[in-house]
């Protein structure tokens, strides 16, 4: 038995937890665009959230400073808008040219009236103040090809046609240089506007597919996957419109969400990144047996643009109480209401950790990610309408992560105490992942402790990590609390955030650490 056998048999058998780099080979390098958000028209996510003309921190077009400030903070490289759900009874052009000419307009997703102060045009200005990268959704339900090819000529057209000239009118000289595009979004799903099924998608999504690349071929463009792994077509959806339309597809979409749902299901909940893994494992499949089909080369990408914990049942319960509602919905819809207000705990944060992690060990597939959403929606920023702005637990782990992994990704093996679930059966209590950049001679092991009881000694050997460097730790946080449901509030906003963590590489050239039951590590290294 070699010696890193040996170590490694030795974690399992002392309840402490190896991991080990010997040998590990780079998996992929990071995609800029894994560390995503989006922003949809729901809820207080755009107004009271990004943009809010009243707010004392208000700029000269609406945007608040504050919240601009957590998003550069937060990291976000790549922001999917304008939906959701909302874009499949949206009017593109509704959200350009004057304000004060912008028609107000029911959206029948969530049951609100929008205003469409918010558009295309003002979104591109936001995005250029926050420094990220628009990718654009399309409506594929109540619209489809000639309206997408009408918002690309908008959007990115040289000035001397009627569409890039309008936007030249709305002031915009320059393209937006917009390359990356989804056509439509969980279509699939029942309770999306104009859903349809596998075969009329796929022959939707070939069609204007085709189209736009006919108008751009450098565009990178995103088809529906499954709206979550518990549609019964999930798979099945994925190879029957990836198989159509593989010639002119990059991306597939990939979307999931999970929640507590209540304290026996607690360990299954920190587990959570089990169901990711089969997920991707599951769609990669599909996008390598649609290659196949099509006897092509490329592989098509996933691109996880809907990620994160959401309470869902609170809304289902909601919808479920609009739709037994008798008699015409003759009232006034509200603007920008309270909706999906999620309050994120330690525990909550933890699952987001290592639902990043899997993100980033899948990153040879898993090229684009956007978790959802930014702003007030299920979100790692909150902001209060007249008032502050605070991060949320979840705020911690994207952020580090997005901040600070840069270069190649690398999966450790891990040895050491399992935890037994009802969904997943015994899975390893810790999950890790690294990254390590030659030019900046730094990198970052992301990890964390998913067992619901017990804490764990984590000894890491770097093995080939570093590529020969001489490494040390040049700062190692935690975040954890003897209170795993522990929040933060306008209030207390700094109730939750991460703390110093005591690590070290011993004369061995190991790093070791202590993780508490339910806690999230993040420790850079360097030379």
């Amino acid at each position: 038995m070699t010696d890193e056998a040996n170590g490694m048999a030795a974690a399992e058998q002392e309840g402490q937890a190896a991991l080990s780099f010997a040998g590990a080979q780079a998996k992929a390098q990071v995609p800029r665009r894994i560390f995503g958000s989006f922003v949809e028209h729901l809820g207080r996510c755009v107004y009271g959230g990004i943009y809010e003309p009243g707010h004392p921190k208000a700029d000269e077009d609406g945007f608040r400073s504050d919240v601009l400030d957590l998003v550069k903070q937060l990291g976000v490289t790549c922001v999917r808008y304008p939906g959701g759900n909302f874009v499949s009874g949206y009017k593109w052009e509704d959200g350009t040219g004057p304000r004060e000419l912008r028609p107000v307009r029911r959206d029948l997703a969530w049951h609100a009236t929008e205003t469409n102060q918010m558009g295309i045009d003002d979104f591109y200005r936001w995005s250029r103040k926050a420094g990220t990268e628009i990718m654009l959704a399309v409506n594929m339900g109540t619209r489809g090809m000639a309206e997408a090819l009408d918002e690309l000529e908008y959007v990115n057209g040289a000035p001397g046609t009627a569409l890039a000239d309008r936007r030249v009118k709305n002031g915009i000289p320059e393209s937006m240089g917009v390359s990356m595009w989804c056509i439509g979004n969980e279509m699939d799903g029942p309770w999306q506007v104009g859903h349809m099924n596998a075969e009329e998608y796929a022959a939707a999504v070939e069609r204007t597919a085709h189209a736009m690349k006919l108008a751009e071929p450098g565009l990178e463009l995103v088809a529906c996957g499954s709206s979550s792994a518990h549609m019964p077509t999930f798979g099945s959806w994925e190879r029957t419109v990836l198989t159509k339309a593989y010639a002119n597809i990059d991306f597939v979409s990939c979307h999931a969400y999970y929640y507590e749902r209540g304290s026996a299901s607690l360990q299954d909940f920190l587990a959570a990144s089990e169901d990711m893994e089969t997920f991707i494992n599951t769609v990669v499949a599909a996008a390598d047996d649609a290659r196949a089909a099509n006897q092509g080369s490329k592989d098509i990408a996933l691109s996880f643009d809907e990620w994160g914990v959401w309470n869902q049942d609170v809304w289902n319960g909601e919808e479920d109480d609009w739709k037994r509602s008798k008699g015409l919905h003759t009232e006034p819809w509200p603007q920008a209401p309270h909706q999906l207000e999620d309050i994120y705990t330690v525990a909550d944060a933890v699952v987001e950790g290592s639902l990043m992690i899997t993100l980033l060990s899948h990153a040879d597939r898993v090229r684009s990610a956007s978790r959802a959403q930014l702003v007030n929606v299920i979100a790692p920023i909150m902001a209060e309408p007249n008032g502050p702005a605070w991060k949320q637990t979840i705020f911690y782990p994207f952020a580090e992560a997005a901040q600070h992994v840069r270069g190649s990704i690398f999966v450790p093996q891990v040895a050491g105490p399992k935890v037994a679930t009802k969904d997943y059966g015994n899975v390893d209590a810790l999950k890790a992942v690294a990254s390590w950049d030659g030019e900046s001679a730094s990198g970052v092991l992301l990890a964390v402790n998913r067992d619901v009881r017990a804490a764990h000694t984590v000894s890491v050997d770097l093995g080939s990590l570093a590529a020969g460097a001489t490494v040390r730790v040049k700062s190692a946080q935690l975040l954890h609390d003897d209170d795993i449901h522990a929040t933060n509030s306008a209030v207390q906003p700094d109730r939750v955030k991460p703390q110093a963590l005591e690590a070290a590489i011993g004369a061995d050239g190991k790093l070791t650490f202590q993780m508490p039951a339910v806690s999230w590590a993040a420790i850079e290294l360097g030379e």
